[in-house]
C-alpha cells in the first residue's frame, strides 16, 4: 500500500469522510461540534460550498470559516478523494482512472470527452455480483459495495484531472454523469442514491438530474424508486429480444424476465418522448444481430408502448471473450431497420478500446496492476534475501 493510502486507511479509523454525509448529516455534524444553533445552517453551507463548489481538500483552507470550527472539523473528520493508481489517456482523448479505496480495493472510472458533452462513467461497485457473459467485469466477484463517499469521490478526481474547481464559467469539461462503470447500480441504490442527491445539489456540484443517467442490467424493483427518488435518465442493458436468448447471456433474466422488466420500462416514473428510456443493445456476431431480431425489438417497443432511445454497441473484445462483434454491415442493417420504424438507433462508436476503457471491458486494468505488483515485489523480496 503506498504512503498515501496508508494515510488515508489511518484516518478513517478515527475520522468520518466528509463525502460520506448528505447535507442533512453535515448539518448535524457541525451542531455537535458545539457550533452555536444559529450559525449551523451557515457553517454547514460554507463547508458544503468549499467542497463540492471548490473542491478543496483541507478544512485550513475554507477561509470564511471560524479557526476554531475549521480545527473541529479536522480532530472529527477529513476530506477524503481515493488514490488515483493509475491514469491513461487513449488515442481518442479518453481517460480512465483506476482508483484505490481506503481499505485498497479498486475500481475504475472512465471520462469520455465529446463535441458538445463530457460524459464521466462511474462504478457502484468494487466487481459485480452479476455475470453477464460478454461483460469482463462480471468475470470478477463482487467484493463490496462503495460507499456513497467513495462514488463522489470519482467525480472529485475526475474534475481535479480536468482542472475544474470551481466551474469554468464557459462550461464544464465534465457535463454528463453515468452510472454505467463496474457494478449494478440499483443493487447498491442507497449509496447511489445519496451520492446522486449530493452530485444534484444546487450548492454544490449542481448537475442537473437530465444530464446523470442510471444504467441498469433489469433490477425491476427499484427501478419505480430509482424514478421517484431520484428522477434521472434510465439505461437499460437489453441485449436479447427473446429470453432463450437474453438468459443464456445474463442470467439475471432468469429472475427478471424480459415481460417483467419491459413492464417496468413502460411505467418507469417521467419516462416521455421528451425523456426517453435509453436500450443499450450490445451487437454479438450469430447471437442477437438479426434482422428478424432487429424486427422483434421494434415489434416489443410498441406493443410496451415505451418511449425509447436504442444504443447500438460493437462489442468490445477483452481477454477470454468468448464472442465477437457483428460484421459492419449487419450492425448498418439493424440499425437502418429500426430506425426506418421510427425509433432511433444510433450505432455509438467505441471509446478507449486501446486502454481497455470501453463499454464492457472495465477490470483489466486493475488486474494488471496487482499482477505487475505481485512480481515486483516478489523481485524485490528476492533481491532483498540475497543481498
Amino acid at each position: 500500500m503506498s504512503d498515501m493510502a496508508s494515510d488515508i486507511a489511518n484516518q478513517t479509523e478515527t475520522r468520518q469522510n466528509v463525502l460520506d454525509l448528505s447535507k442533512d448529516e453535515l448539518r448535524e455534524a457541525v451542531a455537535a461540534l458545539g457550533v452555536p444553533e444559529r450559525q449551523v445552517r451557515m457553517r454547514a453551507s460554507q463547508v458544503w460550498h468549499w467542497v463540492y463548489f471548490r473542491g478543496i481538500r483541507d478544512f485550513s483552507e475554507m477561509s470564511n470559516v471560524a479557526r476554531d470550527v475549521r480545527a473541529k472539523l479536522a480532530d472529527h473528520f477529513y476530506i477524503g478523494r481515493p488514490e488515483v493508481a493509475t491514469e491513461q489517456i487513449s488515442e481518442d482523448g479518453t481517460r480512465k482512472w483506476l482508483v484505490r479505496f481506503a481499505d485498497g480495493k479498486q475500481a475504475e472510472t472512465v471520462f469520455i470527452p465529446e463535441e458538445d458533452r463530457g460524459t464521466l462513467c462511474v462504478s457502484s461497485q468494487v466487481g459485480c455480483t452479476l455475470t453477464c457473459k460478454f461483460c469482463h467485469t462480471g468475470t470478477q466477484r463482487l467484493v463490496r459495495n462503495l460507499t456513497a463517499g467513495e462514488i463522489i469521490g470519482q467525480i472529485m478526481i475526475a474534475r481535479d484531472s480536468l482542472g475544474e474547481w470551481p466551474s469554468p464559467p464557459d462550461g464544464r469539461l465534465l457535463s454528463n454523469i453515468v452510472m454505467m462503470g463496474m457494478g449494478e447500480p440499483l443493487y447498491n441504490f442507497e449509496n447511489v442514491k445519496k451520492a446522486l442527491k449530493t452530485v444534484m445539489d444546487a450548492e454544490g456540484i449542481s448537475l442537473s438530474k437530465r444530464r446523470i443517467t442510471l444504467s441498469t442490467s433489469g433490477v425491476v424493483p427499484l427501478m419505480e424508486r430509482c424514478g421517484e427518488e431520484l428522477g434521472v435518465n434510465l439505461a437499460v442493458s437489453l441485449h436479447a429480444v427473446n429470453d432463450e436468448t437474453r438468459t443464456a447471456i445474463m442470467p439475471i433474466n432468469n429472475k427478471y424476465p424480459l415481460a417483467e422488466l419491459l413492464t417496468a420500462c413502460r411505467n418507469y416514473p417521467g419516462a416521455t418522448n421528451a425523456r426517453r428510456i435509453t436500450f443499450e443493445y450490445l451487437m454479438l456476431k450469430g447471437v442477437n444481430d438479426s434482422l428478424d431480431d432487429a424486427k422483434e425489438l421494434v415489434r416489443l417497443l410498441k406493443e410496451y408502448d415505451i418511449p425509447a432511445k436504442v444504443n447500438l454497441i460493437p462489442f468490445n473484445k477483452w481477454p477470454g471473450a468468448i464472442y465477437e462483434s457483428s460484421e459492419w454491415d449487419d450492425i448498418r442493417a439493424f440499425s437502418d431497420y429500426v430506425f426506418a420504424a421510427g425509433i432511433s438507433a444510433p450505432i455509438r462508436m467505441p471509446r478507449g478500446r486501446d486502454i481497455m476503457a470501453a463499454c464492457g471491458q472495465l477490470k483489466s486494468a486493475s488486474e494488471k496492476l496487482r499482477k505487475s505488483q505481485m512480481l515486483a515485489q516478489e523481485a524485490e523480496s528476492t533481491s532483498t534475501a540475497t543481498a
